[in-house]
């Protein structure tokens, strides 16, 4: 696989990871103000959220990569393996 197929993967599985990471810690305001959603976060924290997405992409991409390219799976042959026979 080419470099350009590796890091469309890897961005793939980070917004997949991003999804599943912006929940949380979150805490909603408590007095809502004219003008700002009353569900909004009071801190999002954002960067905290992005870099926690980075590392467990990169883990989970790890894992990929190494099945793939060291291993020698390919993603056929993975869903032959786990498909009905």
């Amino acid at each position: 696989m080419n470099w350009f197929s590796q890091i469309a993967i890897f961005l793939l599985i980070w917004f997949v990871v991003l999804f599943a990471v912006l929940p949380w810690g979150v805490k909603h305001n408590v007095e809502s103000r004219p003008g700002h959603d009353p569900g909004a976060p009071a801190n999002p924290n954002l960067l905290r959220k992005a870099l926690a997405t980075t590392v467990i992409s990169l883990l989970i991409w790890g894992v990929y990569f190494y099945v793939t390219q060291i291993l020698g799976f390919s993603i056929l042959e993975l869903t032959r393996i786990s498909g009905p026979s």
